[in-house]
């Protein structure tokens, strides 16, 4: 076989991270820092509901988080810089309480110049090196279980690979070598830039985030800056495309696409993609944002309500190995109205009987608290809403009811114990456990049930907080059958303290998100970290030990308290749990479309745990193209009629949404089986 040797070449390049933007300047503490230090270590000591103290063990925690949040990929300090860190691994605690926080600026400062050398070695060696793509190597992304690097050449060499990947990704989208060079080197002039921008307050937040999270990864520090941008995303007020983010090494990742947004109406963007560019209108110039600051990508993509952001994305579906598509989204404000509960009615005919089934997709726990306090008798509110949409489906004459709790991170806790009081008939709906111990039960006091039909209830891996509560509800009453995820586990309660409070002081000083409280069941089974088991488990893509509150190593953990009397009804029992289980494996067997979501999920399931990224043309081409003849074969005809409001009629099999179908045939079968 002929070898081909693909030159991506790079000359010239005589030029210091300085000249690039890297300010090698020493950063050093504020003295209030030291203040603002010792006083969230005695909140933490005597409020957080863990009731643990800032000691020896926690301090050695603290050190390795935030190493992880420095170099979370350990590729850039050596491990004789993590020897010499060795110092501080048992005294953080008492560094803190006695005002120090040196550790966090002595740190960052070796980081800041580990950071400088290697932007030097990139933009001055790397750059400018023929990279063979017939090799067969590979480049390992997750660093997390690796050892630090024992020398300058072994860490050269990790680089190497870096710039060798990304060189061949940019390659394989058809750019020439002079494309290739010029964005490689705007991308690291911009990493550059980008470290160079951090100040003291970003310093002191990353290591007080590092204490807070030690103890769980709810408990936060927001910075002045950070609380401003806290409080503006519970306003709902800015505009945008509708998802959260957050950064995964070099990328931005969608960590969540916000229901009723620009993004989640558009359909083009989904959790778990990574974003690699943005571009502003129809003409505007892609930029770069690989290794950019998640706040400067937010700003990129906020804009005003009307205007298009592109985006270049890496779909989940196929990886960071995979080929980068471009989508627009146009911006809007996400709204209360488009996080409101909506409805759909689907007529189905199962074994001869014809059936009408609802739908209710509840994407958030809303109060609208601003109209409610102002006695408005007319406020939004999830029960209220939900209520009426359940009269018009009633009035419709539907046979039974699917509840769409999929993405639904939660909200108001009050909606979800007046959500649940819709469907039971009284009693406690959730016992919430302070840090103290003591505990309060809340309850459904309606002793009218609204709706006493048969009932579904979906959830994802991202129904969370309040959506858990309901659903276990649900779940523990024996109400309805909950179908679909294991859901994410937050079962914790948060609170944020104004540090001003605490400290008379001059300067801007933050605030501390702390968790005081706990969620469990009506068993007496918390929510947390486990989450709600699903009666019936459709086949998932998101491993548990990377996806939900369980991934994360200081999440509080499962445990179990007294339970509360309640009466359970007679809708479900095991013996239809069984039955329901057993048809749903007989599909799994011989339904076209359930085969093949299971298939699509497992391949989904691949891509996402794939860490190794091969650095061979062929091989990559090879996937690529896989890739592309599987989207080509997928794009077939699947017009159906349709109702007026546009879902298919009298024929589940064509729904595009095999989660929602499946749910819907599990709430057939259950029909069919009481009216039978």
């Amino acid at each position: 076989m002929k070898r081909i040797c693909v030159a991506v070449l790079f000359v010239g390049f005589a030029i210091s991270a300085q000249a690039h933007g890297m300010d090698t300047t020493t950063l050093v503490p504020k003295g209030v820092y030291g203040r603002e230090a010792r006083v969230i270590s005695y909140i933490l000591d005597n409020n957080h509901y863990r009731k643990i103290a800032l000691n020896d063990s926690l301090s050695s925690v603290i050190l390795n988080r935030y190493l992880n949040e420095l170099d979370n990929n350990k590729t850039y300090f050596l491990q004789s810089d993590v020897k010499a860190f060795e110092k501080y691994r048992f005294a953080i605690d008492d560094l803190t309480r006695n005002e120090n926080v040196d550790p966090a600026f002595e740190i960052y400062n070796i980081f800041r110049k580990r950071y400088a050398e290697r932007m030097d070695y990139v933009i001055n060696k790397l750059l400018g090196l023929t990279y063979d793509y017939t090799l067969n190597e590979f480049y390992e992304t997750d660093r997390d279980k690796e050892p630090w690097a024992k020398s300058t050449d072994e860490i050269n060499d990790l680089w190497r690979k870096i710039i060798k990947s990304q060189a061949l990704s940019l390659k394989l989208t058809g750019k020439k070598p002079e494309e290739i060079k010029e964005t490689l080197l705007k991308r690291y002039e911009r990493f550059s830039k980008s470290v160079a921008q951090f100040n003291s307050e970003d310093v002191f937040s990353l290591y007080m985030n590092s204490i807070t999270e030690a103890y769980d990864p709810h408990t936060n520090y927001l910075s002045p800056k950070a609380s401003d941008l806290f409080k503006q995303s519970m306003s709902l007020s800015l505009e945008g495309i509708g998802a959260q983010l957050q950064t995964e090494n070099d990328f931005t990742k969608i960590a969540r696409v916000m229901p009723g947004g620009p993004a989640d109406k558009s359909g083009l963007l989904h959790n778990n993609d990574f974003i690699t560019g943005v571009a502003q209108g129809k003409e505007g110039d892609m930029v770069d944002v690989v290794g950019w600051r998640i706040d400067d990508v937010v700003k990129l993509i906020k804009g005003p309500k009307g205007t298009t952001v592109r985006l270049q994305i890496l779909p989940s579906k196929t990886g960071v190995g995979g080929s980068s598509q471009e989508i627009s989204i146009v911006r809007d404000k996400v709204k209360l109205e488009d996080s409101a509960a909506k409805k759909k009615l689907i007529n189905y005919q199962q074994d001869g009987k014809d059936l009408k089934l609802g739908v209710i997709i509840l994407p958030s726990f809303y109060l609208d608290y601003e109209a409610y306090q102002k006695g408005d008798k007319d406020y939004r509110s999830t029960t209220r809403d939900v209520k009426k949409l359940i009269g018009e489906l009633k009035s419709d004459g539907i046979d039974g009811l699917v509840i769409d709790l999929r993405n639904n991170g939660g909200g108001s806790l009050p909606e979800a114990v007046d959500l649940t009081g819709l469907f039971i008939k009284d009693g406690p709906v959730v016992q919430v456990k302070n840090s103290i111990n003591k505990v309060d039960v809340l309850p459904d006091d309606d002793k009218q049930v609204f709706y006493a039909g048969a009932l579904v209830v979906l959830t994802n891996r991202f129904s969370a907080s309040a959506s858990e509560i309901f659903a276990g509800a649900i779940q523990d009453y024996q109400r309805g059958v909950i179908v679909g995820e294991s859901t994410y586990g937050k079962g914790t309660v948060q609170s944020v303290l104004d540090l001003k409070r605490f400290l008379n002081e001059k300067e801007p000083i933050g605030e501390l998100k702390l968790t005081f409280q706990k969620f469990y069941r009506v068993t007496g089974s918390s929510t947390q970290h486990k989450g709600v088991t699903p009666d019936i488990l459709l086949p998932s893509a998101l491993d548990a030990a990377h996806y939900g509150e369980s991934a994360n190593p200081s999440a509080l953990p499962w445990d179990v308290i007294k339970a509360v009397p309640f009466q359970r009804a007679s809708d479900i029992n095991d013996k239809t749990i069984a039955r329901l289980n057993q048809s749903f494996q007989d599909r799994m067997k011989g339904d076209a479309g359930l085969k093949k979501y299971a298939s699509d999920t497992e391949e989904l399931k691949r891509n996402l745990s794939q860490t190794k990224i091969s650095l061979s043309e062929v091989i990559r081409k090879k996937e690529l193209d896989e890739v592309e003849k599987k989207k080509a074969a997928e794009k077939l005809d699947t017009k159906v009629t349709t109702t007026k409001e546009g879902l298919p009629v009298n024929d589940l099999q064509k729904l595009d949404d095999e989660f929602l179908r499946e749910g819907l045939l599990i709430l057939s079968e259950l029909l069919t089986k009481r009216i039978g």
